[in-house]
């Protein structure tokens, strides 16, 4: 493969630092195929008007990240915007302390467009959309931009897009901000457009600051952060833009909450974003959340403790181990097969060759061994993960590099070679069985 330098250096790094790639993923996308079709099936519906919402459930290191990358990348060359967060101890979905204002902070923050995949897009969004109404405006009226009778065209086309947001929840003030964007846009005054981002930020502290600076009487909080979330949604729509896809990971970190009660106000606001995309109070959104087995299932600390969410995501009684819904809320990730974890092997050792420019000196056979090495050890079948499996082969790639004179055959088969294995495999079935008691 002829991969850009660029590219594979951040594909091989990223890969041995246990994260996944932002970009060149098509170069190492191995399997995951059903799981990818049933998500691009929600892409379609939301680009129509509805909305979506999936967990995507699997141990660490199994490929949510992954996946969810995968998608990412997809979604925005359809014209999506793409918002993702971490959650944290600092970032819940409902907090009294800011935690949820928090994640909103960081979804906005990390705001992707095509143009702008690496996040920061809010202003590029703002400025492109009042461009095009400009642009379409110019266009049908036949008026050049230097006419002063366009921008009251222009205003008027503008009031038209922001006067259907008003009937959602806090979509008169989103309007209302909006329109100062434009005129502060038509005036060339930049420090008005940059206070009206800073309260689409969410960073203002209180109503006081943001009326002294702008005269509005509202700002965004830890109660309401979810409301803007969909009027977003559905004004990206009337940008231009083919709907809006938010990615939310580490789910665990609700399920680690020390105190119940607000583990149980974290899984009331899942439940209320939920509700509102399959009953259709939600457009042109979409949802996917990504956590542990034992983050979701467990009874008395994960989503499953929430009554209500349990019986909506539980599976039902037909599914078994090797028959899966992936059209179900809930995508439970199956491990990659020996077949599946070959061919992407296949495909790094001829990334890593290319980037170090060296001819490619593992055989068929070597990676076979490889691979029959990794899956042999004791509970390989139920606790390996392909991040360990890459983990490893890009170690062992990179010892081959810079010691020529080993042989691929007599380091698989060392003694210290099957000691590290086995050392690894006890540090990781540690890991797996590490409980979160109050």
């Amino acid at each position: 493969m002829k991969i850009p330098k660029r590219i594979a250096t951040v594909i091989i790094n990223s890969l041995k630092g246990g994260v996944v790639p932002r970009i060149g993923l098509p170069y190492i996308t191995v399997g995951r195929e059903t799981e990818i079709d049933a998500l691009l099936r929600d892409v379609d519906i939301i680009q129509d008007g509805g909305a979506s919402f999936r967990f995507i459930v699997g141990r660490y290191g199994s490929g949510k990240s992954f996946l969810l990358q995968t998608i990412r990348n997809y979604v925005m060359d359809k014209n999506f915007v793409v918002v993702d967060a971490d959650l944290s101890p600092e970032r819940r979905l409902q907090g009294t302390k800011g935690q949820g204002l928090a994640t909103y902070k960081e979804l906005i923050s990390n705001m992707s467009t095509k143009t702008r995949p690496e996040g920061g897009a809010l202003t590029l969004i703002l400025d492109r959309w009042i461009s095009s109404v400009q642009s379409e405006t110019a266009a049908e009226s036949g008026l050049s931009f230097e006419d002063p009778k366009l921008s009251g065209l222009v205003e008027k086309k503008i009031f038209q897009v922001v006067n259907s947001l008003q009937e959602m929840v806090h979509g008169f003030d989103f309007a209302k901000l909006l329109t100062m964007y434009y005129r502060a846009c038509a005036a060339g005054d930049d420090e008005s457009k940059a206070k009206v981002v800073k309260w689409f930020r969410g960073e203002y502290h209180n109503k006081t600051e943001a009326r002294a600076e702008l005269g509005v009487n509202i700002v965004i909080s830890d109660d309401d952060w979810y409301e803007y979330i969909k009027l977003f949604a559905m004004f990206l729509r009337k940008a231009g833009y083919g709907g809006m896809l938010i990615l939310i990971d580490e789910l665990v970190n609700i399920y680690k909450i020390p105190n119940s009660i607000t583990r149980q106000y974290n899984y009331e606001k899942i439940l209320t974003m939920y509700n509102d995309t399959l009953q259709g109070k939600a457009r042109y959104l979409g949802i996917i959340m990504c956590g542990t087995p034992q983050c979701i299932e467990d009874t008395r600390r994960g989503v499953f403790s929430y009554e209500a969410l349990r019986s909506r995501l539980e599976e039902g009684r037909f599914s078994r181990g090797d028959v899966k819904d992936v059209l179900a809320p809930v995508i439970r990730l199956s491990p990659l097969t020996n077949e599946e974890m070959l061919v992407l092997v296949e495909k790094l050792a001829d990334i890593h060759a290319g980037l170090f420019d060296y001819q490619q000196t593992l055989g068929q056979e070597d990676l076979i061994n490889f691979i029959r090495i990794e899956f042999g050890r004791i509970g390989a079948d139920t606790k390996i993960t392909p991040r360990e499996v890459i983990r490893d082969f890009i170690e062992l790639l990179n010892i081959v590099y810079q010691n020529p004179q080993i042989k691929v055959g007599e380091l698989l088969t060392s003694e210290e070679f099957a000691y590290a294995r086995s050392q690894v495999d006890e540090e990781s079935l540690e890991k797996e069985f590490e409980e979160f008691e109050i």
